[in-house]
C-alpha cells in the first residue's frame, strides 16, 4: 500500500520524464497525503503532458463529489470495479513521480513503526496510476488519480506485515508502454520491483501526522 510519499523537486522530475508539455508547478514535499494535488505525467493527443491531479480518484459519474475517492487500487481489482473499469478501458493511465514512500510495520508491541522506502540508484522514480475526469454541477473539472498496487516483493513483506501490497514502480524503459501502449502492453509493465534495487529504514513517527513537511521526516532513526 502507499498512503504517504515524498515528492522530488520539479527540475529533477522534468529531467527524468522529459514531458512534451508542462502545465505543473510544485516544490519538494516530504509528506504528500491523500486529497492533495500532485504532479502527474499523462498522454494527450500522442504527447506527454505534465499536469497536477488530485490524489484520490473521483469517478466521472460522481459529478465532482468526493464521497468515493480511493487513493490506491489493486491491479487485480481494476476490471471488476465500476470506478476503474471505464478509465482503464479508455487508457487513462498516468505516472506519479516519487522520491520514496512510507510503509508501516506492526510491531510485536502493536505499535505501527513507519519506514521510508526508496530506490538505491534513482533519486526519482515513477509509479503507475489511473486517472479520471469528473465535472461537478457547477462545471468545475476535477482530474484525479489512484496509484496501482501489485503483489509485494520480499522487502515489502518483511516491512508491511499488515498490508503487503506495494505501489507498481515502473522501470524507465516501461514509461512509454505504460502511457501509450495497449491495455495488454501496459499490464505487462506492472510487476513487483526487484528488492535488490530498494532500501527501507525506520523513520520518526512524526510522519503519522499530515502536518509536518520537512526533510527530517526521511531521516533514519534508531529503533528502541
Amino acid at each position: 500500500m502507499c498512503q504517504r510519499y515524498a515528492l522530488p523537486d520539479q527540475v529533477t522530475v522534468e529531467r527524468e520524464f522529459m514531458p512534451s508539455r508542462a502545465w505543473w508547478n510544485f516544490t519538494p514535499k516530504y509528506n504528500v497525503a491523500p486529497r492533495q494535488y500532485v504532479p502527474a505525467i499523462c498522454c494527450h493527443d500522442g504527447q506527454s503532458e505534465a499536469v497536477m491531479m488530485r490524489w484520490g480518484l473521483i469517478p466521472s459519474f460522481a459529478e465532482g463529489r468526493a464521497d468515493q475517492s480511493p487513493i490506491t487500487v489493486d491491479l487485480d481489482a481494476i476490471m471488476d470495479s465500476p470506478i476503474y473499469r471505464a478509465p482503464w478501458l479508455n487508457s487513462q493511465r498516468c505516472i506519479l513521480p516519487l522520491a520514496g514512500f512510507y510503509a508501516w510495520q506492526l510491531t510485536n508491541g502493536r505499535y505501527r513503526q513507519p519506514y521510508f522506502v526508496h530506490l538505491l540508484d534513482r533519486s526519482v522514480f515513477g509509479v503507475a496510476a489511473i486517472w479520471d475526469r469528473s465535472v461537478s454541477e457547477d462545471d468545475d473539472v476535477i482530474e484525479s488519480c489512484s496509484i496501482i498496487c501489485v503483489a509485494p516483493n520480499e522487502l515489502m513483506i518483511a516491512i508491511a506485515n499488515t498490508d503487503g501490497r506495494m505501489p507498481a514502480i515502473l522501470r524507465r524503459k516501461d514509461y512509454q508502454a505504460w502511457l501509450r501502449g495497449t491495455p495488454v502492453a501496459a499490464t505487462a509493465t506492472l510487476h513487483p520491483y526487484s528488492q535488490s534495487g530498494m532500501q527501507a529504514y525506520p523513520v520518526s513517527p512524526r510522519i503519522n501526522s499530515t502536518a509536518p513537511d520537512d526533510s527530517a521526516l526521511i531521516r533514519p532513526v534508531e529503533l528502541v
